[in-house]
C-alpha cells in the first residue's frame, strides 16, 4: 500500500460516491459495430425488418459487449500479476453486467406490445376453419420472429452476464492468491544476505547523490522561476490552509490551561477535532503542494512517486502525533484521557511518534530503492531493518512504567502496565523479531503497518464514536461551544439542542465510519476502486432473497414525496386563498375542497415515491384483492377503526397529551395507533377507545389549539352586604391572582337572589386549562379571606319551620325522630328537645294536664355550609 494513496484518501475525504471509469464506453469504441462499408451490422435474420430501434441498439451493445468480454478474458490472463490492474478490469465486468440488465429492462415493453398485438390477432384458424387474410397472416408471422428474436438477444444478455460473473470470481480468485503469495513469500536470512545488502549501500547512495543530485541542480539552473513559483504558493497555501483551520476551528481545537478540572466530554471531544481538523488541513496542503510541483513541471517522473511518498508519511506522522497528543495529553495533565503519569505521557508519546516515523521511512525508502532500479536484497534489507526497529519499540513499550500512581498524583513516578497490555505489546515485538527470522519479511512488515497505522485508526473511531455518544447525551451540547452558537443563532431551547446533539452525535459517528472503515480497508490490500463498486452496490443493490433494494432509491422515493407534500400544502394554501376566496364560496366546501385536494395530493406523492424507490406497483394488486375479500368477510371494523386512525393522524383533531371528552370518557390521550387511541383518566385508569368512535362522535378537546380555559368559582354572601362593594372585592381578588390571565380580564357576575345569600360568580381565564383545580383553590381561599377582612358574612342556610303541637304528649319527641340530626329548640321552653326515642322500647305515656295547642318557630341550621364541590375541577 503506498501512502499517497492514503493523503489521497484522507484529503478528499475518501470520495467515496465519486464517479466510475467509463469502462464500457471504451469497450463499445473498439468492439466491431459496422460493417466493410460503414453499414450497421446486420441485427437480425435475413428476411426480418426490425420495427423497434430498441432491438437495434440492443444488438449493437451485444456486439459490443461480446467482444469486450474476450479481450476482458485475454487481460485477465496477462495481469495475474498486478493487483490494481485487476481491480480495474474487476470494475468494467461489474459495468458490463450491470449494462446487460439494462438491456432487458429496454426490450421489455416491446415484448410487452407483440404479445398484447398477438392476443388481439387471435390465434390461426384451425385446420377446415376459412383462411384468414393474408395481410393477417403476414403480420403474426412478422410479430413471432419478432418475439423470438427478443428472446435470443435476452438470452445473448445472460449468457454475457455469466461470463462477466465468472470472469469476475476469476479475478477475486487471482487477487487472493496474489495477496497470499505475497504475504508469505520466503527469503533465506542469514550472514550471505547481510553482507550483499551491505555491500550493495554504498553503491545505492552513490545513484541516490547522483540521480536526485541532478535533478536538483537541474531544477536550481533551469527552472528556478518555476521553483520559486512553487515555494511561493505553497507557502501561501499553508498560510490560508493551516490559518484558515485555526480560525474557523480554534475553538475545537485548543486547550485551555486554566481550566483546573475540564469534563471528560470536553476532554473526548477536544482530542477527537485536534486529531482530525489538523490532519485534514495537513492532508489538504501536501496534496496542494505535491499538486503545485506537477503543474510547474518540477517533479521528474522519477521524482515525483519518492515526493508524494514522502508528503504522504509526513501527513501520516503529523496524524499519529496529534492523536498521541489528544490521547496524553504530556504537558497538560488536566485534558488526558488515560489516567498515566506525566513522564509516562512523555515517554508514550516519543514511542508513539518513533514507531510511526519508522513505519513511514521504511516506505519512502522503499519507493526510493524502486525508482533507482535497487537489487530485491536492499528491499530485504529495508525491511529487516525497518521491522526490527518497530519491534525493539513495542518491547520498550511493554517494559515502561507509565500508568499512574496510586496517589492520582500525576507528578510522581509510574506502575507498570497491566500484564494484559504488557505482554500484548511484548508478544507483538517478539512476534516480528520471530518472523522476521524466519524469513516472512513482507508477513512482518504488514503486521507491523497495521499494528501502527490500523492502531491509530482504530483509536481515533473509538475516540470519535465516544465523542458522539457523549455529544447525544441530554444537555451536553448545550454547554459546548457550538451548542451555544446554534443555541443563539436560532433560537433553540432546551428540546431543540437536545435534538441538535442528537443530529450532531450522528453526523460524527457517520464521518467516523465513513473515513474510518475505507483507511483500514485500504491499509489491509484493498484498492479504492474495491471501496468504490461496494459502495456502490450497498446503495443500489442489496439483495434479500428474490428481492433487490435500493438505498438510492428509497433515498429519492422519499425526497420526492416531501416535495410532494410541500406542492400540495403550497397549491392547498393558493386554491383556497386565492381562488375559492374570491368566489365567495360557502365556509364549509371550501373546507371540503381544500381537504380533498390535500388527500389527493398525499395519494399521488405516495405513488410518485414508490415508484422512484423501485416498487412495483402491480405487486400491490394482490395484497388489495385479499384485503377486500378480508372486509367483505367481517373485518369491517378492523378497516374502519384502521382507516379512522389514519384520518386522526393526518387530520391531528387531538394529539398525545390533549385534555379530552368523549361520551362518558374525560382524560389525557397517551396514544394514537391506527386501530384504537389510548386515553388515560384522572383516576390513572387507561381507556382504550376504538378510533371509529372518536371520528363519529362528538370530541371535546381542551387543549386543542392552545391550553386556554375558564374557570367559574361560585360564592354567596349575606343580605346585608352591598352587591357593588362585593363585585369590586371579588374583581380585586381575581386580578390579584397570579394564575388568572389579565387578558382576557376576569369578569364577575351578580347571580341571582339565593334562599339565605345573594349569589355571585367570577369567571376567570387561565393560561393552562391544566392547572384549574389549583386556581380554583387559590381562588376561593383568596375570597374568603378578603371577605372575612371586609367583615362580609358568608351565610349559613337557614329555614323556618311551623310546629303546631296536639295535646298528645311526646309530639317533640316524634319531631326529633322525624327530623334525624337536625336541633330543634323550642319556643315555649326554650330548651332542645330530648332525643328521639328507639323505635324498639316505647316509652309509657306519662298523665299530664293537657293543654292548648301552640304555634313554634323553630330554626334549623344545616351544618353542611352553602355551596358543594364543583365537578369536573381538572
Amino acid at each position: 500500500m503506498r501512502f499517497e494513496r492514503l493523503m489521497v484518501v484522507v484529503l478528499a475525504g475518501l470520495l467515496l460516491a465519486g464517479s466510475l471509469p467509463a469502462a464500457l464506453s471504451q469497450t463499445a469504441d473498439q468492439a466491431p459495430a459496422a460493417t466493410a462499408n460503414g453499414q450497421p451490422a446486420p441485427a437480425v435474420a435475413a428476411g426480418i425488418e426490425l420495427s423497434s430501434p430498441a432491438i437495434t441498439s440492443a444488438e449493437n451493445q451485444l456486439a459490443a459487449a461480446e467482444a469486450a468480454i474476450v479481450r476482458l478474458s485475454k487481460d485477465v490472463n496477462d495481469k495475474t500479476n498486478d493487483d490494481s490492474a485487476l481491480v480495474d478490469l474487476k470494475l468494467q465486468l461489474d459495468m458490463l453486467a450491470r449494462s446487460m440488465l439494462d438491456i432487458g429492462v429496454s426490450l421489455r415493453p416491446r415484448l410487452t406490445e407483440i404479445k398484447s398485438r398477438i392476443d388481439q390477432l387471435g390465434p390461426p384458424p384451425a385446420q377446415g376453419d376459412p383462411a384468414e387474410p393474408e395481410s393477417i397472416s403476414a403480420e403474426r408471422a412478422r410479430l413471432a420472429s419478432e418475439r423470438a428474436l427478443i428472446n435470443t438477444l435476452t438470452g445473448r444478455a445472460e449468457n454475457v452476464t455469466v461470463r462477466a460473473s465468472d470472469l469476475g470470481n476469476v479475478i477475486t480468485e487471482a487477487r487472493r492468491t496474489l495477496f497470499a503469495t505475497t504475504l508469505l513469500k520466503r527469503t533465506e536470512i542469514g550472514p550471505a544476505m547481510l553482507m550483499e545488502a551491505i555491500d550493495a549501500v554504498k553503491g545505492e547512495v552513490d545513484a541516490f547523490v547522483r540521480t536526485y543530485g541532478s535533478w536538483v541542480k537541474f531544477v536550481w539552473t533551469f527552472k528556478w522561476q518555476a521553483l520559486l513559483g512553487w515555494l511561493f504558493f505553497s507557502l501561501l497555501a499553508a498560510l490560508v490552509l493551516v490559518s484558515g483551520a485555526y480560525r474557523l476551528f480554534g475553538g475545537l481545537i485548543d486547550r485551555d490551561p486554566g481550566i483546573e478540572n475540564p469534563p471528560y466530554t470536553s476532554r473526548l471531544m477536544l482530542a477527537f477535532w485536534s486529531t482530525v481538523i489538523p490532519t485534514v488541513a495537513a492532508a489538504a496542503l501536501a496534496m496542494t503542494i505535491f499538486l503545485l510541483g506537477t503543474s510547474f513541471t518540477i517533479l521528474r517522473a522519477d521524482v515525483a512517486p519518492v515526493f508524494s511518498s514522502l508528503l504522504g508519511v509526513i501527513v501520516v506522522v503529523f496524524f499519529v502525533s496529534k492523536l498521541a497528543r489528544g490521547i496524553l495529553s504530556p504537558r497538560m495533565p488536566a485534558w488526558r484521557l488515560v489516567d498515566v503519569s506525566n513522564s509516562g505521557a512523555r515517554v508514550l508519546y516519543v514511542l508513539a511518534v518513533a514507531l510511526v516515523s519508522v513505519n513511514g521511512l521504511d516506505y519512502v525508502v522503499g519507493d526510493v530503492n524502486r525508482s533507482l532500479g535497487s537489487p530485491v536484497v536492499m528491499t530485504v534489507f529495508n525491511g529487516v531493518v525497518s521491522v526490527c526497529l518497530m519491534a525493539l519499540i513495542l518491547i520498550v513499550m511493554a517494559v515502561v512504567r507509565p500508568m499512574l500512581h496510586p496517589s492520582s498524583d500525576p507528578a510522581l513516578p509510574g506502575q507498570a502496565w497491566p500484564r494484559v497490555i504488557s505482554m500484548t505489546l511484548l508478544v507483538g515485538g517478539l512476534g516480528l523479531l520471530a518472523t522476521v527470522a524466519l524469513g516472512y519479511v513482507g508477513l512482518a512488515r504488514f503486521a507491523a503497518t497495521q499494528i501502527v497505522v490500523t492502531g491509530a485508526i482504530l483509536t481515533t473511531m473509538y475516540i470519535g464514536y465516544q465523542s458522539g455518544k457523549a455529544i447525544s447525551e441530554p444537555g451536553i451540547f448545550a454547554r459546548t461551544a457550538i451548542g451555544r452558537w446554534v443555541g443563539a443563532r436560532f433560537e433553540l431551547g432546551t428540546a431543540g439542542l437536545d435534538q441538535a446533539g442528537l443530529a450532531a452525535g450522528l453526523l460524527v459517528n457517520l464521518m467516523v465510519l465513513l473515513l474510518g472503515l475505507p483507511l483500514i480497508l485500504l491499509q489491509w490490500g484493498f484498492q479504492i476502486q474495491d471501496i468504490e463498486l461496494w459502495l456502490y452496490r450497498a446503495l443500489t443493490e442489496i439483495r434479500i432473497g428474490g428481492i433487490t433494494i435500493s438505498l438510492v432509491g428509497i433515498f429519492v422515493g422519499v425526497l420526492l414525496f416531501g416535495l410532494g407534500l410541500l406542492a400540495t400544502r403550497w397549491f392547498q394554501r393558493w386554491l383556497d386563498g386565492s381562488v375559492m376566496a374570491r368566489g365567495q364560496m360557502d365556509p364549509g366546501v371550501r373546507n371540503s375542497i381544500r381537504t380533498g385536494t390535500g388527500y389527493l395530493g398525499v395519494a399521488l406523492a405516495g405513488l410518485v415515491g414508490i415508484s422512484a424507490a423501485g416498487i412495483n406497483l402491480s405487486s400491490l394488486a394482490l395484497v388489495a384483492g385479499a384485503l377486500s375479500l378480508g372486509i367483505g368477510f367481517g373485518l369491517q371494523n378492523i378497516v374502519s377503526n384502521f382507516v379512522s386512525g389514519l384520518i386522526l393522524l393526518a387530520e391531528r383533531p387531538f394529539k398525545v397529551g390533549d385534555w379530552v371528552v368523549t361520551g362518558s370518557t374525560e382524560g389525557f390521550v397517551k396514544k394514537i395507533s391506527v386501530r384504537a387511541t389510548e386515553i388515560e383518566t384522572f383516576s390513572r385508569q387507561t381507556i382504550i377507545v376504538p378510533n371509529s368512535e372518536l371520528i363519529n362522535a362528538p370530541v371535546g378537546n381542551w387543549t386543542h389549539r392552545n391550553s386556554l380555559g375558564r374557570i367559574d368559582v361560585a360564592i354567596g354572601v349575606s343580605y346585608s352586604a352591598d352587591p357593588r362593594r362585593v363585585i369590586e372585592i371579588l374583581n380585586e381578588v381575581a386580578t390579584g391572582c397570579e394564575l388568572v390571565l389579565n387578558n382576557p380580564a376576569p369578569a364577575v357576575y351578580f347571580a341571582g337572589f339565593g334562599d339565605s345569600s345573594l349569589n355571585f360568580e367570577v369567571k376567570a381565564h387561565l393560561a393552562d386549562v391544566l392547572s384549574g383545580l389549583s386556581a380554583r383553590t387559590e381562588l376561593r381561599l383568596r375570597i374568603f379571606e378578603r371577605l372575612k377582612a371586609e367583615g362580609i358574612e358568608i351565610p349559613f342556610p337557614q329555614r323556618d319551620l311551623n310546629v303546631k303541637l296536639d295535646d298528645e304528649d311526646g309530639v317533640l319527641a316524634v319531631l326529633t325522630e322525624k327530623i334525624s340530626g337536625v336541633e330543634v329548640r323550642s319556643a315555649t321552653h326554650g330548651e332542645p328537645a330530648a332525643e328521639a326515642p328507639q323505635p324498639a322500647a316505647a316509652p309509657a305515656k306519662p298523665t299530664r294536664k293537657r293543654r292548648k295547642p301552640r304555634i313554634v318557630r323553630d330554626t334549623i341550621h344545616d351544618e353542611t355550609g352553602m355551596d358543594g364541590d364543583e365537578g369536573g375541577d381538572r
